[in-house]
């Protein structure tokens, strides 16, 4: 499945583009799925999305989003019910271990006195991702194809996203750091230990529950790392956000995030005749020049007009024909028409003014990307081996570099990953590292006591 991922700085229309995004791929044949997040009242306005109401199935056989609405020929949408998911998997978490709460003496919690924590939407999300792939609409139930072809996720604010999709990745370290150990021991002393204590130790439940949350992480992890799934940037042109952009690129890069587009919202009309629009739309093409040469050709930076409006304001009579896919940019779209006509695209009518210049996403194979960190080998010349870690947008003010043991830690900014050394550089000291060109070049020494002898 194509999976695009659509955040950016905040404020900046981020739904209204994963909308357009996925109404652009619904236009061409396929079938998309729209995931948001949103608690506001945008999706509801944009889609007729209701918000998430709590699920009459089992907590177990719970999706985590509400049932998809048909908002366009071949368009589905739906919200992510973060606090509905939290109620469920808490629930199936104490039905599991309640043999161990039986012997701390203590009292499972009601479903209906649970409410979601902080953290609970960014694992709501991953599970979502997951659903998506592999749990076809049809096992809910729901009057809608048994698949789709393209998932456009509306994501949380770009440092919130590199959050949310660093998660599987430390998830999983810290369980191989904290339980393989204590779980093989807890298994083979369980019996003894019971014995000894005369009361029932933590049931095997517990232990699948740990191991199904590593499966489940892994899984996550394999579509996040697809080639196919990239990332679009949504921005509205400007000096303060035009930073923020750049340090959320370098997050992404960090976690080997593709960036497929950038997209330049809510353009103003160039050539106004008002002074103070002209002002307005002169910083914000400045800006935009800065974008483009920052990210392009490399990145395609896609510009969407200023509607002059809401992409669709309640009792708009162009609103179902255009979400129809019949309006698009140039055409008419009947008696509500956008500020596009000012920007040169003629007149169009609500979101699907939108859905052209955004543009559907394009074909990737769905395999794992390659890896982005590449080693260079200059032991010849130099004497050395070079780590070239991809990281545009990164400051070196803001980077720091630690060696532990097997393991990089690299910070960017507000950004932390550990990297597993690769096994050549394992029996090599750090001797240096520069910021170039956008790429962390990292020198390693062979270690005379750790290399082979004759290498």
């Amino acid at each position: 499945m194509r999976t695009v991922l659509v955040t950016g700085t905040g404020g900046a229309g981020r739904t209204t583009v994963a909308a357009a995004t996925a109404l652009a791929a619904a236009r061409e044949g396929r079938r998309a799925l729209l995931l948001t997040a949103d608690r506001d009242g945008t999706p509801e306005a944009l889609l007729g999305i209701p918000a998430p109401r709590p699920a009459a199935a089992p907590a177990a056989r719970r999706l985590p989003w509400s049932p998809p609405v048909e908002a366009a020929p071949g368009l589905w949408a739906a919200r992510v019910a973060a606090d509905d998911w939290f109620r469920g998997e808490l629930t199936v978490l104490q039905e599991r271990g309640h043999g161990a709460l039986d012997m701390l003496g203590a009292a499972p919690l009601d479903p209906e006195e649970l409410t979601g924590l902080p953290g609970t939407e960014a694992f709501a999300l991953l599970r979502a991702l997951r659903a998506a792939h592999d749990a076809g609409p049809a096992v809910a139930g729901w009057d809608v194809p048994a698949g789709w072809d393209v998932l456009v996720v509306d994501m949380p604010p770009a440092p919130d996203t590199v959050a949310v999709l660093a998660l599987p990745e430390q998830l999983r370290r810290y369980l191989r750091r904290l339980l393989p150990a204590e779980r093989q021991a807890a298994r083979a002393l369980r019996p003894m230990l019971a014995q000894l204590a005369g009361v029932p130790m933590p049931a095997q439940k517990l232990y699948e529950t740990a191991e199904r949350w590593e499966r489940e992480l892994a899984a996550v992890q394999a579509l996040i790392e697809s080639e196919a799934t990239t990332v679009r940037l949504v921005v509205e042109p400007g000096p303060l956000a035009d930073r923020a952009l750049r340090t959320a690129r370098a997050g992404l890069a960090l976690y080997g995030c593709r960036v497929e587009a950038v997209v330049a919202n809510r353009l103003l009309p160039t050539g106004a005749a008002d002074p103070w629009l002209a002002a307005l739309s002169g910083r914000q093409q400045a800006a935009l020049k800065e974008l483009h040469g920052e990210w392009a050709p490399e990145v395609p930076v896609r510009e969407l007009p200023h509607l002059g409006r809401d992409p669709i304001e309640a009792g708009d009579p162009g609103e179902a024909e255009g979400l129809g896919g019949a309006v698009g940019p140039g055409e008419t779209g009947g008696p509500a028409e956008a500020g596009g006509a000012a920007h040169g695209g003629g007149p169009a009518t609500g979101l699907a003014a939108l859905a052209g210049p955004a543009g559907a996403p394009g074909p990737r194979p769905d395999r794992p990307a390659a890896e982005p960190w590449t080693v260079e080998d200059r032991l010849a010349d130099e004497g050395v081996l070079v780590w070239r870690l991809p990281l545009p947008g990164a400051d070196r003010d803001t980077l720091g570099l630690v060696r532990r043991g097997d393991e990089l830690i690299i910070t960017v900014g507000p950004f932390h990953r550990v990297l597993p050394l690769p096994s050549a550089l394992r029996r090599c000291t750090v001797s240096g590292a520069g910021l170039r060109d956008g790429s962390l070049h990292v020198r390693f020494a062979p270690d005379p006591e750790l290399w082979p002898r004759g290498l």
